[in-house]
């Protein structure tokens, strides 16, 4: 590992001045669980890693009912899926809490810090989409924000510029008759990188029979996680039953243009985005009723 210098501001206007002065030549550590391994193995260059735990507003966790939820950058895993609040009201990103590598990695990992790695196959990615969640940057302009939808850029590229920093992500308070879900297929049980993941969010009339609105997104099956809006318009006013979450399967995977590699097959992502947006459809119809 090539040495860096290492500093753990306790403000966000700390954090941002640091960045600022190194002009896209620091890194921020959150958890860790990427950027370490990255600096290790020679991915990423760093002069400089900006600590942001010491930030309140990067480790700070406000829900209510009335506002939704406010999930700072920094939040590890486990505080989600452990909040029962928290959990029964967003389960998808309950759901991808929960297995983004082991309970060691869900200790220190954050939503945030996934999101900011860009990956494709990003677990906690998808939910945030559905959820049309907006992510709040800090940086020397000032602030700003930015659709979940919008801030993977590419592989392992975000629209961060030099000197800026996610400070939090802003979810919508809970829709009356909604639910959601995410799922993904791994070739082995648990720890391992997706080989296409879904998430579902649907919103049903009060009879619970019909979609009134929904929300899909895919992981793993193109250059960054997507919004399946094709399938997602289509849906609204259907009955929520399984022909209509079949047709918006084969709907959704019209977006995706996944790649070939040691984990799955062009032809086995596109399939696995259908079958994925069918049962997450499924689950979150389940959960909205």
């Amino acid at each position: 590992m090539i040495p860096f210098d290492y500093a753990a501001p306790a403000t966000v206007e700390e954090a941002v001045a640091l960045l600022a002065e190194k002009n896209g030549q620091a890194k921020i550590l959150a958890g860790g669980t990427d950027i370490l391994v990255q600096l290790r193995e020679g991915l990423r260059r760093a002069e400089l890693v900006v600590d942001v735990k010491k930030i309140p507003e990067l480790t700070d966790l406000n829900y209510s009912p009335e506002t939704g939820l406010v999930l700072g950058a920094a939040v590890p895993c486990y505080r989600i899926y452990e909040n029962a609040a928290v959990a029964a009201a967003y389960p998808a990103l309950a759901d991808a809490t929960r297995i983004v590598g082991g309970w060691q990695i869900q200790s220190r990992a954050s939503v945030g810090g996934n999101l900011c790695n860009a990956s494709p196959a990003g677990d906690t990615i998808p939910p945030l989409i559905v959820y049309d969640v907006v992510c709040r940057i800090a940086g020397p302009k000032g602030l700003r924000e930015v659709s979940a939808a919008e801030f993977c850029a590419a592989p392992g590229r975000n629209v961060l510029e030099p000197g800026e920093l996610l400070i939090s992500l802003a979810f919508p308070p809970v829709a009356p008759h909604s639910g959601s879900a995410y799922q993904r297929f791994i070739p082995r049980n648990e720890m391992d990188i997706a080989v296409a993941g879904a998430a579902s969010w649907v919103q049903l009339d009060p009879a619970g029979k019909t979609i009134e609105k929904a929300r899909i997104a895919l992981a793993a099956v193109s250059p960054k996680p997507v919004y399946a809006e094709e399938a997602s318009v289509w849906l609204a006013g259907k009955p929520a039953n399984e022909e209509s979450f079949a047709h918006a399967g084969e709907l959704a995977k019209k977006v995706a243009v996944p790649i070939d590699d040691m984990r799955g097959t062009r032809e086995y992502r596109v399939h696995l985005a259908s079958v994925l947006t069918r049962r997450t459809l499924a689950d979150a119809v389940k959960r909205a009723t």
